[in-house]
This record gives structure tokens, sequence and C-alpha cells, in this order.
């Protein structure tokens, strides 16, 4: 599976925003971006005004981060959004939002999207009691997602989580930590998606 492999804290700096991809680190003075806010490269200091293009294409390249998402699979992501019902910026967050390693994280098994991925393709997590090892696997509604019970019973991270958390989960979640499993309670709306992207950018840039 092809993934990217660079240092994480150079996507913030090049977005020039923090996108949270370390989880709570993100949160604390290690925080790369905290210490270097600065684009990288030997020229990172000197930004140029960005052209109508430029902020359209950083939109993107902004969601496909947060998200773990590479080029090719954002581009079908986007193709299957604009053919649904609806507006089409939304259908593609929506997408986003119901990947099961989003739902991992959202549901509060992981302290950031790229540990959910690593649990998810460990065979951690289960579908409607089928282990599922796919991190794109598209959720809906009514499906309960969960840890498996050897993960539960092995792995330190679950252990400590049914002691209880502070991770505020998402209105279209319900989760239970006692049993370490969540449902998707409803398909979520823009209002509950709280990443800081403006998918009218992404849907002009796909519309050139």
């Amino acid at each position: 599976m092809a993934k990217y492999t660079g240092s994480v804290c150079r996507l913030c700096r090049r977005e020039g925003t923090k996108l949270y991809l370390k989880g709570d680190r993100c949160y604390s003075d290690k925080c790369g971006f905290t210490r270097r806010p600065s684009a990288p490269g030997q020229h990172g200091q000197r930004r140029k005004k960005a052209s109508e293009y430029g902020i359209q294409l950083r939109e993107k390249q902004k969601a496909r981060r947060i998200y773990g998402v590479l080029e090719k699979q954002f581009g079908r992501y986007y193709l299957q959004a604009e053919r649904a019902k609806g507006i089409t910026g939304e259908n593609l967050l929506q997408l986003l939002e119901r990947r099961l390693d989003n739902i991992v994280y959202r549901l509060g098994f992981a302290s950031s999207r790229a540990q959910a991925r690593q649990f998810v393709l460990h065979g951690h997590i289960t579908v409607n009691g089928k282990r599922v090892n796919i991190p794109s696997f598209i959720t809906d509604v009514g499906d309960v997602v969960a840890v498996s019970d050897k993960a539960a019973s092995n792995v330190e991270h679950f252990k400590a989580l049914r002691e209880g958390t502070n991770k505020v989960v998402v209105p279209w979640l319900q989760v239970d930590y006692e049993k370490l499993e969540g449902t998707v309670s409803a398909l979520p709306a823009r209002e509950d998606i709280d990443v800081p992207i403006q998918e009218h950018l992404i849907v002009e840039l796909y519309s050139r």
C-alpha cells in the first residue's frame, strides 16, 4: 500500500497551519509547526502571494493530508462525490469522514488518523463483527465499529481506553468505551465536520 513516509511536521509547515497529524504531540510545545512555522526549504520564509489556482491547490492538498489520502484516490473520491446527489464539496467531505480509519479516530480509539490506520492494518478493528483491515473502507449508517476481542485484551492502548477518555465524539457517532465499540448513527452533516477546509475551493479546482 502506497503511503507518505516523509516528515509529518513538514506537511503542516507547507500548508501554513496545524493539521494535527501527530495526535497529542500537536498540542504540546514539541509541535514542529509551533517551533518553526515557516514553509520548508531554504526559501520557505519568503512566501509569495498565491494565485487563485495556488489557493485552490493548497486547499486540496490540505484535505488530502489531513485524511491521509494519496492523489489518485482523492480524485476517485471527488468523482464519486460529483456523481452523488447533493452538494459536491459536502459529499466529498462526507466520504472522507466515513472512511474506517477516520471513524476509528473520531470514536477516540486512536489519537490520530495515522495511528487509526495502523490499528486497522494490524487487524485490531472489526465492522459488524467482521475484521476489516482496509483503512479506506467506507462505513454506512448502522455499522458497528469495534476493537477486536484479542486487541482489547492484549493492547495496552485499548486497555487504558476502558478506564475513560476525554475525547469528544462527533454527534453522528455513538460510542461505548466499556465495550470498545461505536455505531455510525447518521451520515455526517457539514456542520458536524470540524476540519479547516473550504471545500468549494476544491470543487473550483477540479472544475477547471
